[in-house]
């Protein structure tokens, strides 16, 4: 008997923070979406640290909180592919949050989905704010080589 009621505590408990999430989701995310700079990814620099004038260990708290508040939106984000909620949506906006090395390229491949730059612009649109733009793909220019040049063999034949 023990064993069910437990079961029952679980399923009472992910479904209430099923609904929190949905509902969270539905209020934050749009929220944060419209706070990104349209120009943000046409950006060389981004990552200002407005905390480094600050003492040392208010700056490692702060960054500190950003980044678990990142992890916690990625995290619920991947619950919420499974739950009600904007799972991929929610998982972008937390890798906003977050620092590390090639951030940038995470955050343009995932912007670049189709659904994904989609969903952020008709947010946008929806707030009267200018939809994101995004550079031109890199890909283009490695497409222009040709295969003698991908293979080494560049003597002209003529």
């Amino acid at each position: 008997m023990e064993w069910g009621a437990t079961k029952e505590t679980l399923l009472a408990f992910l479904g209430v923070a099923s609904l929190l999430m949905f509902a969270g989701s539905l209020l934050a995310i749009p929220w944060l979406v419209t706070r990104i700079p349209a120009d943000y990814f046409l950006r060389h620099q981004h990552y200002v640290d407005r905390w480094k004038p600050r003492h040392p260990v208010l700056r490692l708290v702060v960054l500190t909180l950003k980044n678990l508040l990142g992890v916690a939106l990625v995290m619920a984000g991947l619950a919420m592919l499974l739950l009600p909620g904007q799972g991929v949506l929610t998982m972008v906006v937390g890798l906003f949050f977050l620092d590390f090395p090639g951030k940038l390229a995470l955050e343009r491949w995932c912007v670049r989905r189709r659904g994904v730059h989609q969903a952020i612009n008709w947010i946008r649109r929806k707030a009267n704010r200018p939809p994101l733009m995004l550079p031109p793909r890199e890909r283009a220019a490695s497409r222009s080589v040709t295969t003698a040049d991908r293979y080494g063999d560049t003597e002209d034949t003529e």
